[in-house]
């Protein structure tokens, strides 16, 4: 087989493989490759380059393989062995999906593809229609939410390897669910990252909270560029993912006359249209800026989605009445009227937390409402809180159904962190196994020092400690079990009742009206009706038919002319839906 890697740093290559180093050629017309034919290599066979002289090899940097973790060989993967069965999927269009969040090691006690694949019928019954697995790029350790992966190419070994990836995506889509992957091109994890010893990966002509910026415009940016984009194309191809989540955008650093994003998106396109298959992109930012979703045509990026953080933090501090950090901008019954409606709360107004004015404004009658993701939960907004206690560890249950139906009645593409569906009880911490013992008293210690600054006195788990991972996995005894499964049948509600109405798919912006902790949200004939209060109110909706009621003591009255109902929704906070 034929060996090649991009090493332009390096005077001479050879590639150590079967057993001994095989001197490497410049590839012609290809500046900075080298190849080598190794007739006897093939599937299975483990491999590194030595760049000029070096006695220890160093992983391919595109890897497909990494069975002996992040510092040790390559392994030869042959795509083609796989025997896929999923031959009639053709992929499900992001407009109308419900996303799940999922992160495979704490997913199942077992923490692999192959165990997470026994949970499929659970996510079917529950209706959702894309899982978002959090990156599965090869990174330190067993264990780690997957946001410092090094080898970019290679699905993490302990989950299962690439063969384990590939069979978790078969069985998914043979359950009709849709598979998205949570990808990292703003920065690479520090600890068995080489790929500056081959050339010209990170450039310190712009700066990150990691570091030197990934190399997207500056000299030699052109491979980097490619190795980013054709990595893309590799999981949605080779993997026959549907869809990417890219990382914090926002820290990706690219002053071309082309982002790296808008190539990505063009290159997408292109592979969906050759495979007949729906593909899409997803990004996280924290700008507000619809130019990532707006098409390329129209002078934006082409992104198919992006992630709506001012949606979640209106709806959180409603909810909890948190207002410390970001929240601080957040928590009325009028910011979340203008989350509902206006999808940024920030869209150049003043954020007090930031000290400046911030974002710009969406035009919902142009830019459909289903480009942005809602969310009351996720790995970002559980895991980073100090001791990574989710929503429902706070809140009564009839307050956690209120954020249930807001989310999943909104007009945007709602998204469930695994275990929300049933206000699991776990925690979900941040938790790392970096082998490294200076990197790893580094990552304890700056955790403790980030949420005393923020004044926090209560100890904060150590993401290094074994016992802050387990305490993260999901048990999965909650489902069966009161008030866990009362809280899944109202998510299945929910979702049924949005698959069946017509207007709850509907990209336009809906009516809203609030009070004092009162809210009610029209899209077409539903109506939704809420107090988040402490005191009882009587509301008025059109019509009749009741579809949903958080509490089944709730009933509709008619009003005297009969052409209306008046419904009183009653203490620690109930929502209904109505038909009108």
């Amino acid at each position: 087989m034929r060996f090649e890697v991009w090493a332009p740093a390096a005077g001479r290559v050879a590639v150590t493989a079967a057993g001994a180093p095989h001197p490497m050629a410049a590839v012609e017309g290809r500046p900075g490759w080298w190849f080598a034919d190794v007739p006897s290599a093939g599937h299975g066979t483990d491999y590194g380059f030595l760049l000029d002289g070096a006695e220890k090899a160093l992983p391919d940097p595109r890897s497909r393989w990494q069975p002996h973790g992040v510092h040790g060989l390559s392994r030869v993967y042959d795509h083609d062995r796989f025997a896929w069965t999923d031959h009639r999927w053709h992929g499900r269009p992001l407009p109308g999906s419900v996303l799940y969040e999922l992160h495979v090691g704490t997913f199942t006690p077992e923490g692999t593809f192959d165990a997470a694949t026994e949970h499929l019928n659970h996510l079917a019954a529950l209706g959702v229609d894309a899982v978002e697995l959090l990156p599965v790029a090869s990174f330190p350790g067993r264990h780690g939410w997957g946001y410092d992966g090094v080898h970019l190419w290679a699905p993490h070994e302990p989950y299962g390897g690439p063969d384990g990836l590939k069979r978790f995506v078969d069985a998914a889509h043979a359950h009709g669910i849709a598979v998205v992957l949570d990808v990292v091109y703003n920065h690479l994890g520090p600890d068995g990252n080489r790929l500056a010893s081959y050339g010209p990966y990170f450039t310190a002509a712009h700066t990150t909270p990691w570091g030197e910026a990934v190399n997207f415009d500056q000299e030699g940016s052109d491979e980097v560029r490619a190795f980013a984009v054709q990595n893309a194309l590799m999981w949605l191809r080779d993997f026959h993912l549907d869809g990417l989540r890219l990382d914090a955008v926002h820290a990706i650093s690219d002053q071309s006359a082309v982002h790296v994003l808008e190539e990505m998106t063009r290159e997408v396109d292109a592979l969906s249209a050759h495979l007949g298959r729906e593909l899409f992109l997803i990004a996280e930012s924290d700008l507000n800026d619809p130019r990532l979703v707006t098409s390329r045509e129209a002078g934006g990026y082409g992104l198919d989605a992006q992630w709506n953080d001012d949606f979640h933090h209106a709806l959180h501090a409603a909810l909890t009445g948190e207002r410390q950090g970001y929240y601080c901008d957040f928590g009325s019954m009028e910011t979340l009227e203008k989350a509902l409606t206006k999808v940024f709360v920030h869209d150049g107004t003043m954020s007090s937390y930031r000290g400046r004015h911030h974002g710009r404004p969406v035009d919902l009658r142009t830019t459909p409402a289903h480009r942005f993701v809602g969310f009351l939960q996720n790995h970002d907004q559980v895991g980073n809180r100090a001791s990574g206690d989710r929503v429902g560890a706070s809140l009564p249950p009839d307050l956690l159904k209120i954020g249930a139906a807001l989310l999943l009645l909104a007009p945007y593409t709602p998204m469930i962190f695994m275990g929300e569906e049933w206000g699991a009880s776990t925690p979900w911490c941040y938790f790392t196994d970096h082998r490294d013992p200076d990197l790893a008293r580094a990552v304890s210690e700056g955790r403790r020092r980030e949420f005393a600054r923020h004044g926090w006195a209560d100890d904060v788990p150590d993401p290094q400690a074994v016992e802050t991972f387990r305490r993260s996995v999901l048990d999965w005894s909650e489902p069966a079990a009161r008030p866990h499964r009362e809280m899944l049948e109202w998510h299945r509600a929910l979702i049924t009742l949005r698959r069946a109405r017509p207007e709850l798919n509907d990209p336009s912006a809906p009516a809203v009206e609030t009070g004092d902790r009162w809210l009610t949200m029209r899209r077409g004939g539903v109506h939704l009706a809420a107090n988040l209060g402490e005191r009882p109110v009587r509301l008025d909706v059109p019509g009749g038919r009741l579809l949903l009621a958080s509490n089944p003591a709730i009933d509709l009255q008619p009003d005297v002319n009969g052409d209306s109902r008046t419904v009183t929704l009653a203490l620690p906070g109930t929502c209904v839906a109505v038909l009108g």
